[in-house]
């Protein structure tokens, strides 16, 4: 759900002659902005740019690296300590705190593991319409969790059905055979002994543990877990086909709890940070809420999620339509071993529980409140607080929601009284507040903190007028490239970069860019946003990434050769939707009221 930091090899000493270096590097950046541009111009740029340095390249830890702006901007004579101090917390963080609210009390009663199995059922289990129903149960999960938790929680799911199903189809071949010879092949009974009895370990070492695996990269014990489920590489595949289908499952997973999260503003950390910027910078425009954003993006998200789908399936199985279509015909045998299997995992959650029921109605009554509140063609809920226009927002929501959590009890606790009475002394919420810290993406909130004091920063200091200044000549570009250019310079820095540091950089500096050349910002600042998260190519651009390469199944040029095609569709319907069905929601051929005028006076 939320976006994703990658930690970096440690350990790399850096010498006097690196320190030196970089001590006269910066001392030469500082020099050339001043000659630039004016003092506290040049200021504010050095700070963004030692800021964007060692986001980059890791050399601190992201969420310490975003205090620096509350250090060196007193120090430079930017902003006062309490005004930059008042940017490390704002709207954003309460609504992040009802987010993982809800997520700590889905994952703590196995809700999602429930909602998984169920729409995996609901497909079948022939291997196409298997992996579409893996990557739409792994999406929806990803609206409401984070991408890095639903990946974590689904790839156990996934191996062992995949497993199964090879393990079914040995043990089909091997009937066949004895059936044929007329004798037993003890060789064969053996090795499936084997099989079985690694799938069963597999079985138990992927059993799912509780505790949130935010986006923060922080996915060290699950990765251990998972990694645990892998076997031995030369003895895994029976065939290619088998080898095909394993990582078939696993891309299918990786890339689908990422396209989930574009689907709402809480689905990531980059969504959330855009539209705090957004509405930060622009308070007067009322047109970015849970509503207006999941219309837009909603739409983009399932036809990515239906291309990359048939892009995988023919780029790993081959898109065969008999195979798929086989109206009438009855499932092979290792389709029924792996429904099987499936509706076996289903069984072991045994019938809905209270505490399930109630993290379901809470969860339905928060999208439902996020949605009716300001729907945009009808009046919402929040008309009914008309004397105070814009003071309920969905953190507002998030909140109400997330504090029933703390409320509503899960159980009785009871205790037996000297007479051998049992007497109810005590409840247990749904979730508790050990709970709820051990999800909670502390480093995310500090990170998304920092953007913010950065941006208010390059306000202050004038530096976001002067880059705008700057950019104007761009304005004799088509539109259409501008966008295209910056969705391609987006989706390249995501790959080595931070998806919440690629977008926290580049907000500050597309939007005077939006402005200087007269264009509706949203028209460069959506799918800029929604690009970032295009991080397909690598292991290392995606925590979801990280965790299903750590399964064995995937080389890096798979991923690469994958992730390449996705990240064509991805941007490609971005595109097609800034100029289709999102044009007329935002009127994106209009420069906006709420968007400051344009002005002609350059800076020295």
């Amino acid at each position: 759900m939320l976006g994703e930091l990658r930690p970096r090899p440690r350990g790399l000493t850096v010498s006097k002659c690196d320190r030196d270096l970089n001590s006269d590097f910066s001392a030469l950046l500082f020099h050339l902005t001043s000659c630039l541009c004016s003092v506290q111009e040049a200021e504010c740029a050095y700070i963004l740019f030692v800021v964007a340095i060692f986001w980059l390249t890791e050399a601190l830890p992201l969420s310490v690296t975003a205090l620096l702006p509350g250090l060196m901007f007193p120090l430079f004579g930017i902003m006062p300590s309490k005004e930059v101090a008042s940017a490390y917390f704002k709207d954003f963080h309460l609504l992040l705190i009802g987010v993982i609210c809800l997520a700590t009390s889905i994952e703590k009663w196995n809700l999602h593991k429930r909602i998984a199995l169920r729409m995996v059922m609901m497909v079948g289990v022939n291997p196409a319409w298997l992996s579409l129903g893996f990557m739409s149960s792994t999406a929806f999960l990803s609206m409401w969790l984070s991408n890095t938790s639903t990946a974590a929680m689904v790839m156990p799911i996934v191996e062992a059905v995949a497993q199964q199903v090879i393990s079914a189809e040995a043990e089909v071949e091997a009937t066949q055979m004895t059936y044929f010879s007329g004798s037993t092949n003890q060789a064969l009974e053996i090795d499936e002994s084997i099989n079985r009895q690694e799938a069963n370990e597999r079985k138990e070492k992927t059993k799912p543990v509780l505790g949130y695996s935010n986006d923060a990269g922080k996915i060290s014990s699950k990765m251990e877990l998972e990694k645990s489920s892998g076997t031995n590489p030369g003895n895994k595949y029976r065939t290619k086909k088998d080898h095909m289908m394993c990582k078939l499952m696993c891309l299918c997973i990786a890339y689908s709890s990422t396209i989930g999260g574009l689907t709402t503003i809480t689905g990531t950390s980059t969504n959330l940070i855009f539209a705090e910027h957004f509405n930060t910078r622009y308070p007067n425009c009322n047109c970015i809420n849970f509503g207006s954003w999941f219309i837009m993006s909603f739409p983009a998200a399932i036809v990515i999620l239906l291309l990359s789908w048939i892009w995988l399936q023919w780029l790993f199985l081959g898109f065969n339509f008999k195979e798929m279509f086989q109206c009438g015909k009855p499932p092979t045998a290792k389709q029924k071993a792996c429904a099987a299997f499936i509706k076996q995992e289903y069984q072991k959650l045994g019938p809905i529980r209270y505490q399930e029921i109630v993290t379901l109605v809470l969860f339905i009554v928060m999208a439902l409140l996020w949605f009716s509140r300001d729907p945009g063609f009808v009046s919402g809920w929040s008309a009914l607080f008309s004397e105070y226009p814009g003071f309920a927002t969905d953190s507002t929501v998030a909140l109400l929601i997330g504090l029933l959590f703390f409320l509503i009890p899960a159980k009785r606790l009871t205790k037996t009284t000297p007479t051998g009475d049992t007497v109810a002394f005590d409840y247990s919420p749904l979730i508790t507040w050990k709970e709820f810290q051990s999800f909670m993406p502390w480093d995310i909130a500090i990170l998304v903190g920092g953007g913010f004091a950065l941006a208010d920063g390059c306000e202050e200091s004038g530096l976001s007028k002067w880059i705008g200044n700057k950019l104007s000549p761009l304005g004799s570009l088509p539109v259409w490239l501008i966008i295209l250019i910056s969705c391609l310079l987006v989706t390249s820095l995501t790959e080595v970069a931070s998806n919440p540091a690629t977008i926290t950089l580049l907000l500050p500096i597309l939007s005077p860019l939006a402005e200087a050349i007269h264009v509706n910002p949203l028209y460069i600042l959506l799918p800029s946003t929604l690009c970032t998260s295009f991080a397909f190519l690598l292991p290392v651009a995606n925590p979801p990434n990280a965790i299903v390469f750590s399964y064995g199944h995937l080389k890096v040029m798979d991923m690469v050769k994958a992730g390449l095609g996705v990240n064509i569709v991805g941007v490609a319907v971005v595109m097609l939707g800034m100029f289709t069905w999102i044009v007329p929601m935002f009127d994106l051929y209009t420069y906006p009221s709420w968007a400051p005028p344009i002005s002609n006076e350059t800076t020295p």
